[in-house]
């Protein structure tokens, strides 16, 4: 089975490696040192249970990248419409898109960049790693979940093959056939613990040991949930209870990879989280408080 990885960052280059170990063909499209570092000495992987090497293909040319089983799509989202030609090169050659983005308009946002449809996956991952330096990525939490599954439903034969691949590599992975409430699902927990700890600068333990810092985790919860429920997606009853209980059983010194972001002057990926609830809520004609202000209070603006 062939493999391409679409962005060598720290999800990316964590799955390729892996898959790479697993005795995968894998090859990926990186630029400036990344590139450098892949082509020198590989990927280096390391996790809690060690490190290993591993050697794929590396390049930067379009047309350098053949026929494939399936491209793992790891950028952040800003940098999706960058990445648009070689999504399309990958699609056109037969690949299946897996994209494994934050948010939940990524499969919208690549019809709209002009990949087809039938090659997107749905798809995420829950894991924290975290990229050390180019071409080296460091697994930090103790689970590396991953579920894939069909927009129009049923489990696929392709979604299959793709799922018992990633289990080579060592992640607990599965098919779904309700994709599209598993990955609102992610979304409730990353738009809530980002705008909660990004509005207060936070790591998750201080703040929700605050009476006022879990009503804001709460509150930040309940809107997601209610624009979710407006656009049709059948989230379970319990839903933001489930939520919170997860928050509340995260280290206390975590800070989600947003704060990370935001924290270090870089770009963030406040427009597919906070915005992203603002712009539904306001199309549903519903109030989304906490999301609105952390849209507007967060986003980094040109100083005059």
């Amino acid at each position: 089975m062939r493999i391409v990885v679409l962005g060598a960052g720290a999800v990316g280059a964590y799955y390729g490696g892996q898959l790479a170990r697993a005795g995968y063909a894998v090859t990926c499209f990186a630029r400036g040192a990344t590139l450098s570092a892949l082509l020198d000495r590989g990927l280096e992987v390391r996790t809690p249970e060690g490190a290993f090497q591993a050697r794929v293909v590396a390049t930067d040319r379009l047309d350098a990248l053949g026929p494939a089983d399936f491209a793992i799509l790891a950028v952040k989202s800003y940098s999706l419409a960058d990445l648009a030609p070689v999504v399309r090169r990958c699609a056109e050659q037969g690949a299946a898109i897996v994209p494994l983005l934050n948010g939940v308009e990524t499969a919208e946002r690549l019809a709209q960049l002009g990949v087809p449809p039938p090659a997107v996956v749905g798809g995420l991952t829950a894991i924290s790693v975290v990229r050390v330096g180019p071409g080296i990525v460091e697994r930090v939490s103790p689970f590396q979940i991953v579920v894939l599954g069909e927009f129009d439903g049923p489990v696929s034969e392709r979604v299959q093959h793709i799922v018992a691949a990633f289990r080579d590599a060592g992640a607990d992975a599965r098919a779904s056939d309700r994709i599209r409430v598993e990955l609102w699902q992610k979304f409730v927990f990353i738009a809530a613990l980002a705008a909660a700890c990004g509005l207060a600068r936070s790591p998750v333990g201080p703040l929700r040991a605050d009476p006022l810092g879990r009503r804001l985790f709460e509150r930040a919860i309940s809107e997601v949930v209610a624009v979710a429920r407006a656009r049709g997606i059948a989230l379970p009853d319990n839903e933001a209870e489930r939520v919170w209980q997860v928050i509340a059983a995260l280290p206390p010194a975590l800070k989600p990879s947003f704060l990370v972001d935001l924290e270090a002057g870089r770009p963030t990926e406040l427009e597919i989280l906070s915005g992203a609830v603002a712009r539904f809520a306001e199309q549903a004609r519903i109030p989304t408080p906490i999301h609105d202000t952390a849209a507007v209070a967060l986003a980094v603006r040109a100083k005059p």
